[in-house]
């Protein structure tokens, strides 16, 4: 005897409402699938080279005449185009998208280019979807959104800028005045002595296998590139190591968020102040530098160990007299 379903009049209702958590269901998933940044290209086609600012910050300390600026975690912007010749005026642009209608974000290029009068006008160009592991061309000039002293290059070349003003020594002058029991004493600080000195570091990244330090080259699936991790996702990553209660659990856990990210060597200072033992602070130490960006830097790492044993071999490590891992 066969039996038939049939939603009654009281039924009715409650199927709709389940059909209908369903359908909000899904779509929720859908949407939380959907990339979560995006990345803007701003190319000026007659070679003019400029400043991006967004939402008030300057996304490059160096003027470029092609930006790409990647990790943008917001779908819009006000934008600010502020050009090197101060002879351009500059552009603003109110509400620059970054994703499209359905608030998923996209890979979004703009482009400047002057009308007839000379006036530089910031002009919707493409957009596509968000590509992983996707190459800029060359000659494209590319920052992390937040890291304006950094700017990655071709081949895998990242460029950090730093600015560092001296003052120049005051001028004193003692004044007395004999009888009228008057004195004085002036202090002057001549801001036309000041100097301010740019430096640049050149860090090449590289896929080959040779090292002439013998240790091996980090997985390539790590997609390092140059960056290290940023704000949002390290001060994550300090969390969720930290949260485990013994040393050997700590470190299994940095070690595999490692082994998955690029560091910086203050990134490594904190991760290795999470640990309780020298031992433990050591074998962070060692295993985070290969995994380092700014390996010129990572003499300061030795400011974590109290002994000087530990110090002396992190640094035989770093020279490449001991390759353990």
């Amino acid at each position: 005897m066969e039996h038939m379903f049939v939603i009654t009049g009281t039924e009715k209702p409650y199927f709709m409402k389940q059909l209908l958590l369903a359908s909000l269901l899904c779509t929720s998933s859908l949407i939380f699938a959907q990339q979560r940044t995006g990345n803007l290209t701003i190319f000026s086609e007659d070679g003019d080279k400029f400043y991006l600012v967004l939402n008030g910050e300057k996304q490059n300390e160096q003027p470029q005449s092609n930006l790409r600026v990647e990790e943008l975690p917001q779908p819009y912007y006000n934008a600010r185009i502020v050009f090197a010749d101060p002879n351009i005026a500059p552009v603003s642009k109110n509400n620059l998208m970054i994703a499209d209608v359905d608030n998923k974000m996209m890979d979004v290029t703009y482009k400047i280019r002057k009308d007839k009068t000379g006036k530089a006008k910031l002009n919707y160009f493409s957009s596509i979807e968000v590509e992983p592991n996707y190459i800029p061309p060359s000659g494209v000039c590319v920052y992390r959104y937040g890291m304006p002293s950094q700017v990655r290059i071709s081949n895998g070349t990242v460029l950090t800028t730093t600015t560092t003003t001296t003052t120049g020594e005051s001028v004193s002058a003692n004044v007395n005045m004999n009888g009228m029991g008057i004195g004085m004493n002036v202090t002057i600080n001549d801001p036309l002595m000041q100097t301010t000195t740019t430096t640049t570091t050149t860090t090449t990244t590289s896929s080959g296998s040779n090292h002439s330090d013998n240790r091996p080259s980090p997985p390539k699936e790590r997609g390092c590139n140059g960056w290290p991790m940023n704000s949002s996702d390290f001060n994550a990553a300090l969390k969720t190591i930290g949260n485990s209660s013994f040393d050997e659990t700590k470190v299994s856990t940095a070690k595999a968020i490692l082994s998955k990210n690029c560091v910086s060597a203050e990134q490594v200072i904190k991760l290795c102040n999470l640990f309780s033992f020298e031992d433990s602070k050591l074998t962070i130490a060692k295993f985070a530098y290969r995994y380092t960006t700014d390996k010129k830097n990572y003499f300061k790492v030795n400011d974590v160990f109290s002994f000087s044993s530990s110090k002396e071999e992190l640094n035989r490590f770093v020279s490449g007299e001991d390759s353990d891992q």
